[in-house]
């Protein structure tokens, strides 16, 4: 989350409905589509004719069966959740346009977007949308006249094969876009950069600022960095941008995936970047000689307190927790240190700058929640005084000492399921449905036989 934006394609401004009603008029816009972020991190909604939209759905919203929070990533229906199921019917939920999050999407011609909120019929909020669970968090620390900055930095493989390629090719034998390590290598790197600078020029005319590109380890492997803004609307971004690339690729015959693992290489990180700033806007973290406040101190105390338990909003998925290996980048020790690559959380940055990295989620990351979770977690810090212990000043993967980061997605659940820091920030409903969406993919993983097994066990067991 650096200071400041790299020069590029400048951002556009926010659309108004007033002005997406003079592009309707004009004929150069034609669809609305109408979306959220479900439980796995995607984009879920409809696609609406843009009149249509203005005369209606811009005031009263659309309507989606609940099922979509309440299902596996193959959208199968599963048992488990209290808040959809065939007992209660599967009805509906309301989808309410966040207005201000109205944008124009490029790589979609003649196409604009917004980000909903939803809600019961009656107007509640569904507590267990990852949207409204970060909103939840964003006012418990507005009451402390604090609120969150955040930065998302999504690593991802390029290969030269589609979708449809891969999908049918059971994933083996892709051909990745670069066939050696090209972190920061501009050679490696501009051998994509016919993908990479649609992707960067096409969010910016979606609004989101652009800072910069770069390769990274593992084959194929690039980054795309843009600049941090409030923690709601980095997490809105994020989606944008995470779907849109992905189309993006598809529309150049390519495929690009942000999973966790792909392979027995570099995994897919996305370090979460947070800093906090008082009610004036001042930064919270650093104070005027530029060293770490108080504040900070029991906020970054917070989350390595929590973050055992909270780690099944930062790592969701079985493949998740593959990341985690010495040496690896990806963190296994319960430690922070001054940029120090090797903990959990590196602090980095000066003066003003002076944030706070988490380095444990994964490409896979549902952002609305992994932010929700640092929000809670720094408050549980700030609420209690906690001290921060001592940086870690070397290797953290060799300090036998330290607390580890979880190494499963069923010992993350067991730690989720009891935790009281999480059902005192959350809900027993909110600890509970997570929980099941746990179980649901532990179980459909623990049912599964794979190439592995198969390799090892067909002619030799």
């Amino acid at each position: 989350m650096p200071e400041n934006a790299a020069a590029g394609s400048r951002p556009r401004p926010p659309l108004t409905l007033a002005e997406l009603r003079t592009l309707v008029d004009a004929g150069e816009v034609h669809t609305v589509a109408l979306a959220f972020t479900d439980m796995q991190g995607r984009l879920q909604g409809k696609r609406f004719a843009a009149r249509f939209f203005l005369d209606e759905v811009a005031q009263n919203g659309a309507e989606a069966c609940d099922y979509l929070l309440a299902v596996d990533v193959d959208l199968n229906t599963v048992d488990g959740y209290a808040f959809s199921s065939w007992a209660t019917g599967y009805g509906d939920f309301a989808m309410r346009p966040d207005l201000g999050t109205l944008r124009l999407t490029p790589w979609q011609p003649g196409t604009a977007q917004v980000t909903a909120d939803l809600a019961r019929h009656g107007g509640h909020p569904v507590d267990a949308a990852p949207r409204q669970l970060l909103r939840r968090q964003i006012a418990r620390l507005a009451e402390y006249g604090l609120a969150a900055d955040i930065g998302t930095e999504l690593e991802f493989l390029v290969f030269r094969d589609t979708y449809e390629q891969a999908w049918l090719g059971g994933y083996r034998g892709l051909t990745p876009a670069n066939l050696y390590n090209v972190d920061y290598s501009m050679l490696g790197t501009a051998r994509v950069e016919p993908l990479l600078s649609r992707i960067r020029n096409e969010m910016a005319g979606a609004g989101l600022t652009v800072e910069s590109a770069k390769g990274e380890c593992n084959l194929g492997q690039h980054e795309i960095a843009f600049r941090y803004a409030d923690a709601l609307t980095t997490c809105d971004q994020h989606s944008v941008y995470k779907t849109g690339a992905k189309e993006i690729a598809a529309q150049q015959g390519c495929a690009l995936t942000f999973m966790a693992k792909y392979d027995e290489r570099e995994g897919n990180s996305c370090h979460i970047h947070l800093s906090l700033r008082d009610a004036v806007g001042a930064p919270a973290f650093a104070d005027r000689d530029g060293r770490m406040t108080d504040t900070m101190r029991h906020f970054l105390a917070g989350q390595l307190v929590a973050l055992r338990e909270f780690s099944l909003l930062y790592a969701p998925n079985i493949n998740s927790y593959k990341r985690y290996r010495p040496g690896s980048f990806a963190p296994t020790a319960v430690a922070w240190g001054r940029d120090n690559r090797t903990c959990a959380y590196r602090v980095v940055g000066h003066g003003p700058g002076l944030r706070m990295e988490n380095r444990v989620p994964g490409g896979d990351v549902n952002p609305y929640l992994a932010v929700a979770g640092m929000i809670a977690a720094g408050l549980h810090g700030l609420q209690r005084k906690l001290d921060l212990p001592t940086p870690c000043l070397g290797n953290a993967y060799a300090v036998e000492e330290y607390a580890r980061v979880p190494g499963s997605l069923r010992e993350a659940a067991e730690l989720w399921a009891g935790s009281e820091l999480a059902r005192t920030a959350f809900g027993d409903d909110v600890v509970e449905h997570y929980l099941n969406m746990a179980r649901v993919e532990q179980a459909a993983y623990d049912g599964a036989v794979t190439d592995w097994e198969r390799y090892r066990s067909f002619e030799r067991m």
